[in-house]
């Protein structure tokens, strides 16, 4: 089976104050995270990524962060943020409990010999995080990457994604930050 990535132009950004199904996305890598206070699933798809993270206690929030294609069927009910992904901007939505969500994400489209330096180092450094070849879409020889670093604290956690996109000389990433109230 084929792991190519859609078109750039056809991809969209979405929050939700839920999970989701495990069933509407293909995994590829995926890494699960246990802290005292929150526990999360961190996952590269192929048209991205999806992150569930789940505040635990009494109260428990669920914010569900996915990078997909526009043409994903994803659920409407308790969607926090629907973007396209493009450009570059900000969102954050306040969760009950006083959770907190925030990101960043942009989409670069790059010089080719730039998109390559970008690539060849993301394959040849060694990671700490989740990474991810695709195979080529036939029109380049080069297949997409994905990168996903995850930095954990008591009562917060970082993500960083690298989501690249050869057809399209284009790189797409996205930083978040779950926290926890103080």
């Amino acid at each position: 089976m084929l792991s190519v990535r859609p078109k750039v132009a056809e991809l969209a950004f979405h929050v939700f104050s839920r999970s989701l199904h495990p069933e509407l996305y293909r995994v590829h890598r995926a890494r699960r995270i246990e802290r005292s206070g929150y526990h999360a699933l961190v996952e590269i798809t192929n048209c991205g990524h999806v992150i569930t993270w789940n505040s635990t206690g009494p109260s428990p929030v669920t914010v569900c962060e996915v990078a997909t294609s526009a043409h994903q069927p994803l659920p409407s009910k308790r969607c926090l943020i629907s973007q396209s992904l493009k450009g570059s901007r900000t969102e954050k939505a306040n969760c009950r409990s006083g959770v907190s969500y925030r990101t960043h994400f942009q989409l670069e489209p790059v010089e080719p010999d730039l998109f390559f330096m970008v690539q060849q180092q993301l394959c040849k450094q060694p990671t700490e995080g989740l990474l991810q070849t695709f195979d080529a879409s036939g029109r380049m020889a080069l297949g997409a990457l994905s990168y996903v670093n995850v930095e954990t604290r008591q009562n917060s956690m970082l993500v960083q994604a690298i989501h690249t996109f050869p057809d399209d000389y284009a790189i797409v990433k996205v930083e978040s930050l779950f926290s926890l109230p103080e």
